[in-house]
């Protein structure tokens, strides 16, 4: 966890508490060490934050330094936390990290009564993976990043009938399909628009070369042509 996140969660860890918040419950939250809680705060004073307390006793925000609560009706933070869940379940070990980190700010400033709300959702997506869904999510952390960086593809692929090809392509976006994710992109060797599942792709690497929006096969053109066509999977 970055420190400047850290830094958030503690001040809003200690807002509208009447009681200390033992240094050592930060710790375990955070899951860091007692030193890095201690040293945390101390900056935090330093920096002008009203914290009050002391190690080994607890900490509380000084009365009147309180922090609005975020304005999120019962229905709506629950639907935070279900996506939240599924985002870790079903999504690449980076996405998962960070949704998980937003969950815990979000929760951090929530008056008690909607905090408890979250706490109670009976909506999960259970994180059990095995040793090929933890490599499918690692790929999709490398596939994100090639989307969001526009660098060329060369993808050894097999399709639903097993066939192998290896294909060059500029990957524009990830989908989550009925239960699969899917890499849409142009295809370089078809010309054409393609889906492509990550639990097909025998091996991934960058080419080397970036590409730039082009108009025609860029990620609206795509978009464009699945709602016209739907979805179909090589």
């Amino acid at each position: 966890m970055r420190r400047a996140d850290r830094l958030f969660l503690i001040i809003n860890a200690l807002r509208g508490r009447r009681t200390a918040l033992p240094a050592r419950q930060l710790a375990d939250t955070l899951e860091v060490s007692l030193r890095t809680v201690y040293r945390d705060v101390a900056d935090l004073q330093r920096s002008g934050v009203p914290i009050e307390g002391e190690a080994g006793v607890g900490y509380v925000l000084r009365k009147g330094s309180e922090i609005p609560p975020l304005m999120f009706s019962a229905d709506e933070l629950e639907a935070l936390v279900a996506g939240t869940r599924f985002v870790r379940a079903f999504a690449g070990e980076r996405l998962a990290r960070e949704a998980q980190a937003a969950l815990i700010k979000i929760e951090a400033v929530l008056p008690p009564d909607l905090r408890e709300r979250a706490a109670q959702s009976k909506i999960f997506a259970p994180i059990w993976r095995d040793a090929t869904q933890s490599q499918i999510a690692s790929m999709l952390d490398g596939l994100h990043d090639a989307v969001l960086r526009r660098r060329v593809l060369c993808l050894d692929y097999r399709d639903v009938e097993g066939r192998a090809s290896t294909r060059e392509v500029e990957p524009l976006c990830l989908s989550f399909w009925g239960g699969s994710w899917t890499l849409g992109a142009w295809c370089r060797h078809r010309h054409a628009f393609r889906n492509f599942r990550p639990d097909r792709v025998e091996a991934c690497r960058e080419s080397g070369e970036t590409f730039t929006d082009t108009v025609g096969r860029d990620l609206r053109a795509y978009l464009d042509t699945m709602h016209r066509h739907y979805v179909g999977l090589e």
